[in-house]
C-alpha cells in the first residue's frame, strides 16, 4: 500500500465527505402519479396548484429550443420532502422552491425537486423553474405544434409536460399567466384576456392572464405572423380570432359565424362561461381541432379546403365551441371521465346539423348503435376505457368516446324524456362551472332531476359491454364486434 501523508488523508476524507452530502442532498428520482389509471404517472400528488406563472422566450425559430421561467403557486396537502412535476423534452437549469436553491433529478418524464428542508402540511409552496422548452419533439406527441410562421400548442390530453413544467392532470385546475417574449413583427395570443405589451429593442412581450381556472392540457399560446380579429358575441360578449394575416378575407365568412353559434350554444345550455370566445386557425396539419379554452384551435384546411360541405364545417366548429362549457369549465376529475366531455360536444354538434342542415340526429344515433358493440369490444365502454398494454401508448380517442357516448346522451332523453334532460344539461354546467365532475356526479345529478334512480340505467350504458336495449326503440339492434350491418 502506498504511503498517503496525514494531511492528503484529510483532504480525501473531507472531499468523501462532501460528495456523500451532495449525493443525500439529491433525490432519488421516482416517477409518481396521482393514480389515474389511464395515465398512472401524470399528477403528483401531496400539493394543490394555484396558479402557473410561464415566461417564454422565442427567438424567430420554430426549430429552437424557447428559453423559459416557470413559476408554480400552491399550496401541500401532505408533507413532502420532495416535489414530483411532470415535464419533458426540456433543459432543466436550476430550481427554487420558496426562493432557495433546491437540487433536482429526472426520472422518466417526471422532475424530482428536493427542497432544503421538509415541507409541513397546508403551507404555501412557490415552485420556480429554469429550463428551455423544445418544440422539436414528437409530432405525434403533442404540446408545442409547429405551424408554417411559428408555433401554437396541442397538448391533449398528456402533453403540456413536453411545454412547461407542472401538475399535468384535468384534476388540478389552476390560473395562468404567460408572458411571452418574440421579436417585434411576430404577434403573440394566448388564453384568457391581454395585461399588456412592453417593447425592448428588437422584442416585444406580451401578457396575458386567465379569468377563469383552466386544466394544464388546455393552455395555448400562439406566436406568428397572426392578425387579431374582433367582432362582438350575445350580450356584449368579446370574440376575439387569430388568424394568419395572408387568410384574414378567406376566413372572415367562417369566423362571423361564430357569434350565432354562441347564441345558439346559450339557448341550449345557458350563458357562455368565460369572458371571451375565439378561434385560432393555425397553418398546421394536426389531424384534429381541438377545444383549448377561450381560443379553439382549427387547422386552416378545415376552411380552406372544398373536401366538406359547410354544414359539417359548421358542426366542428360547434363542437369545439360546446366544449367550453363541457370540457373546459366543467373538467374531468379523472380520464375515465372523458366521455362527458367529447359524448356532450358530439351531441351538440349533432343537433345543430339538425336543426341547420336537416342532418337527423335519429339516423346518426341509430348508425352510431349499430356499432357500439363493435366499438365496445374494441376500447371498452364509454366511461371504462381499456387500460394500454405495458409500454403501450392509450389512445384515447376513439368512437365510443364521441358518436359512442353522444348515444348514451340519447338514451338517457329518451329515458327520461326531452324536458328533464334539457333541466339537467343546464344544471349540470351551472353546478359544476370552474371545477371538475366525476361520471358518478353525473349520475347523481341525473338522478336527482328525473326523480328516480338511474344508478342502474345509467351503469349499463357507460359500463357494460354490451349496448343495453335503446328506450322507444325496440327495433334498434347492434352489430356483433367484426360483423356487418
Amino acid at each position: 500500500m502506498p504511503f498517503i501523508s496525514r494531511r492528503l488523508r484529510a483532504a480525501l476524507l473531507a472531499t468523501a465527505s462532501a460528495a456523500l452530502v451532495a449525493a443525500a442532498a439529491v433525490p432519488t428520482p421516482v416517477p409518481l402519479g396521482i393514480g389515474d389509471p389511464l395515465f398512472p404517472h401524470l399528477g403528483n400528488p401531496g400539493y394543490d396548484v394555484l396558479a402557473y406563472d410561464i415566461g417564454l422566450t422565442y427567438h424567430g425559430s420554430n426549430s429552437e429550443p424557447l428559453d423559459a421561467v416557470t413559476t408554480i403557486d400552491a399550496r401541500t396537502t401532505e408533507p413532502l420532502d420532495r416535489i414530483n412535476l411532470d415535464f419533458t423534452h426540456g433543459t432543466v437549469r436550476a430550481v427554487e422552491v420558496n426562493g432557495l436553491r433546491a437540487d433536482f433529478a429526472t426520472a422518466d418524464e417526471d422532475l424530482v425537486v428536493r427542497p432544503a428542508g421538509r415541507l409541513p402540511s397546508g403551507v404555501p409552496l412557490r415552485i420556480t423553474v429554469h429550463h428551455t422548452s423544445d418544440p422539436r419533439g414528437d409530432r405525434d406527441g403533442g404540446g408545442w405544434v409547429r405551424t408554417a410562421d411559428g408555433l401554437a400548442m396541442a397538448n391533449q390530453a398528456d402533453a403540456a409536460h413536453r411545454v412547461f413544467p407542472s401538475n399535468d392532470h384535468p384534476a388540478d385546475k389552476a390560473y395562468f399567466t404567460f408572458r411571452v417574449t418574440a421579436p417585434k413583427d411576430l404577434t403573440v395570443v394566448a388564453n384568457g384576456l391581454p395585461a399588456g405589451t412592453a417593447r425592448h429593442g428588437a422584442d416585444t412581450t406580451w401578457t396575458y392572464r386567465t379569468e377563469h381556472p383552466m386544466a394544464t392540457e388546455l393552455a395555448q399560446v400562439s406566436i406568428g405572423r397572426s392578425t387579431v380579429l374582433h367582432r362582438t358575441g350575445p350580450h356584449g360578449l368579446p370574440v376575439r380570432d387569430v388568424v394568419p394575416t395572408v387568410d384574414r378575407t378567406l376566413l372572415e365568412p367562417w369566423l362571423d359565424r361564430t357569434p350565432a353559434q354562441l347564441a345558439w350554444m346559450e339557448k341550449q345550455v345557458g350563458r357562455y362561461p368565460f369572458g371571451r370566445y375565439g378561434l385560432l386557425v393555425a397553418d398546421t396539419e394536426t389531424g384534429f381541432e381541438l377545444e383549448t379554452q377561450t381560443l379553439s384551435l382549427f387547422e386552416r384546411s378545415l376552411f380552406a379546403g372544398n373536401d366538406h360541405p359547410a354544414w359539417f364545417v359548421e358542426s366542428i366548429m360547434v363542437h369545439e365551441l360546446a366544449h367550453q362549457w363541457f370540457g373546459d369549465s366543467v373538467s374531468p376529475l379523472g380520464w375515465s371521465d372523458l366521455w362527458l366531455n367529447e359524448g356532450h360536444a358530439t351531441w351538440y354538434e349533432a343537433r345543430y346539423a339538425e336543426e341547420h342542415a336537416g342532418e337527423s340526429l335519429e339516423s346518426r344515433m341509430r348508425d352510431a348503435y349499430v356499432r357500439s358493440d363493435g366499438w365496445r369490444s374494441a376500447g371498452g365502454p364509454p366511461a371504462r376505457p381499456d387500460t394500454p398494454a405495458p409500454g403501450q401508448k392509450l389512445s384515447l380517442f376513439r368512437p365510443v368516446v364521441y358518436d359512442g357516448s353522444a348515444l348514451v346522451l340519447y338514451a338517457l332523453r329518451q329515458e327520461i324524456g326531452a324536458s328533464a334532460f334539457d333541466r339537467l344539461e343546464r344544471s349540470w354546467v351551472r353546478k359544476h362551472r370552474d371545477s371538475n365532475a366525476a361520471t358518478a356526479d353525473f349520475v347523481r345529478l341525473a338522478s336527482r332531476v328525473a326523480g328516480r334512480d338511474l344508478t342502474s340505467f345509467l351503469d349499463g350504458w357507460l359500463y357494460a359491454a354490451k349496448t343495453p336495449p335503446m328506450p322507444g326503440h325496440p327495433d334498434w339492434h347492434s352489430a356483433a364486434p367484426g360483423g356487418r350491418r
